[in-house]
């Protein structure tokens, strides 16, 4: 596998709802990259690959127990395989680190996760019964949101404290459409996201795709997330064209996943805090 050193100063960033990037003193000045997808798509497309690398990647506004606005991922491609295969992977070296069996790993589709949890059904439930559980819960909403920050909102304060119940590896799979980002939809029926999530003790460590090759679809995503940013209040991000060229030119059949270094590094240590794990966290620097 080839490792690859990618640039940390990018001209364009791909829109996403849930993640603001660090702007560099002026959006004209470019933004810290909050993962290096689209430059390692860009060199799979261009005929390199399988290949990682080890990226520090900046977020703003992330900060808490499990986060540091800077922080490492390492993030791999395998062209030709399917996600099983990198769900596989990724269990197998996970384990390997935290010494214990890669095959104790259980496996929950997204909504079934949901429900065990005693959350309502993410894919048919409304915006009113969403907040319903999180009222029932006495759990802090804002005024207003939308039914994707709920699930997410849901995800975090109810989903994952029962993840960290049960113990253990933990994939997620099979979300919903709407949850693809930037990996494919299976059409099913029913249609599901080709996506993993995996938990170490409720602690999300890999975020893993069949990864979507169509630029058509992916350029209506982008656009999609940066509607969704201007409902939110936020400023819409340049389209990267260079990365949409790359796929128009053809990038091929692929499985990536970025994993939490730090994250990882908390559940080898039996940390609670990430802030354990960096000699330097952001409130310390």
């Amino acid at each position: 596998m080839l490792e690859v050193e990618t640039p940390a100063l990018l001209q364009h960033i791909a829109p996403e709802s849930h993640i603001e990037p660090v702007a560099c003193a002026a959006p004209s000045s470019g933004w810290l990259r909050s993962s290096p997808e689209a430059c390692h798509k860009r060199l799979l497309a261009a005929g390199y690959g399988p290949l990682y690398e080890i990226a520090r990647v900046f977020r703003a506004g992330e900060s808490g127990a499990r986060h540091n606005p800077e922080f490492t991922l390492l993030e791999w491609y395998r062209p030709g395989w399917s996600l099983d295969q990198l769900m596989q992977e990724s269990v197998t070296l996970t384990a390997q680190i935290l010494q214990c069996p890669a095959d104790s790993a259980s496996r929950f589709t997204y909504q079934r996760a949901f429900l065990k949890s005693g959350c309502p059904d993410p894919l048919n439930a409304s915006t009113e019964e969403m907040r319903a559980v999180c009222a029932a819960r006495r759990l802090p909403l804002p005024d207003e949101t939308d039914r994707e920050w709920l699930l997410d909102y849901l995800q975090t304060e109810i989903m994952e404290p029962w993840l960290a119940q049960q113990g253990g590896l933990i994939l997620i799979t099979h979300f919903p459409p709407q949850r693809a980002a930037m990996a494919k939809i299976d059409p099913g029926p029913p249609a599901t996201a080709l996506r993993f999530e995996l938990y170490v003790d409720g602690v999300e460590l890999a975020n893993g795709y069949q990864e979507l090759t169509d630029a058509a679809e992916q350029r209506a995503r982008l656009e999609a997330a940066n509607q969704t940013r201007i409902t939110q209040k936020l400023a819409p991000l340049p389209i990267d064209e260079n990365f949409l060229a790359a796929l128009e030119a053809g990038m091929p059949e692929c499985a990536g996943v970025a994993l939490g270094l730090d994250r990882l590094l908390m559940r080898k240590l039996h940390a609670e805090r990430i802030d354990q794990t960096l000699a330097f966290p952001y409130d310390r620097t």
